[in-house]
């Protein structure tokens, strides 16, 4: 008899888990109150299988890990995801710490945590599977100052705009001089000031395209976030941030996701 495969998700969070024994190490030095982020990407090939992955998401996931002691999860797809030839769900789960990321990550990975809402989607067949890829990225994030923020947005939830950037370097080094240019230079708090509604700032600590640095603004509407990176823009104190002789060419590729928040999202 032919032993059946291990759902796919493993070979992505097995060596993710080695990767966090690591770095437990490599952090313990590091000051109280770093969080962590998991992002993840399911890669989809039609609506049968987004309804799929929704179904599990909604009524498995995400009040599995609110029992685990994750009260905010956060759900989105694409702004034009029902036409795309690649249709994908991301789903963003804050972490206090890496012991606990490792901790709820095994925990997940029992069937028994989801009831029976969740034994369809774990169950599937291989020529049945619920998604085409699955992809993890692992993040810290940039200060302990700098913590996971539940966006105050007061427009129709349906127009929202969650807008997820991702700023890769040449080099490691010129991605540790841009996260200074967030934290030390301030880029942070200008953000702040022209009310950005940042939900998180992350370095990648595990993904597929490093050295990077990922962040995450809101707005009530489309129109409102091309005034705010307008204003951005224009500012003076960008201007005179961005002319600075060491913040030069620290970024080698930027790609911006725009997103809309499922309706059971905690976002």
């Amino acid at each position: 008899m032919k032993a059946s495969s291990p759902p796919r998700f493993r070979t992505t969070l097995y060596p993710l888990l080695l990767l966090a024994t690591m770095l437990l190490g490599a952090t313990a030095t590091r000051a109280a109150g770093r969080e962590y982020y998991q992002v993840q990407v399911y890669h989809l090939r039609n609506q049968q299988q987004q309804q799929q992955v929704e179904a599990f998401l909604k009524d498995a996931y995400l009040p599995a890990l609110h029992k685990l002691g994750v009260p905010k999860v956060g759900v989105f797809e694409p702004v034009g995801n029902d036409t795309a030839a690649d249709r994908r769900l991301l789903v963003l789960v804050p972490y206090q710490s890496l012991q606990q990321w490792q901790r709820v990550t095994a925990q997940l990975e029992d069937p028994k945590v989801y009831g029976a809402a969740g034994q369809q989607y774990w169950a599937s067949a291989h020529d049945q599977a619920p998604y085409t890829r699955l992809e993890t990225i692992l993040l810290e994030s940039f200060a302990d100052q700098l913590k996971l923020q539940t966006p105050p947005l007061t427009g129709p939830r349906p127009e929202r705009i969650y807008e997820l950037r991702s700023y890769e370097s040449a080099t490691q080094a010129q991605h540790l001089n841009k996260v200074q240019m967030f934290v030390q230079g301030d880029e942070v708090g200008l953000f702040k000031r022209l009310g950005f509604n940042a939900v998180f700032y992350g370095r990648v600590l595990a993904g597929s395209h490093m050295p990077n640095l990922m962040y995450m603004t809101t707005f009530d509407n489309k129109a409102a976030r091309d005034a705010h990176w307008k204003q951005f823009g224009e500012s003076a104190d960008w201007k005179k941030l961005s002319a600075r002789p060491e913040y030069q060419n620290n970024v080698s590729h930027i790609d911006m996701q725009f997103l809309h928040p499922v309706a059971y999202s905690d976002f």
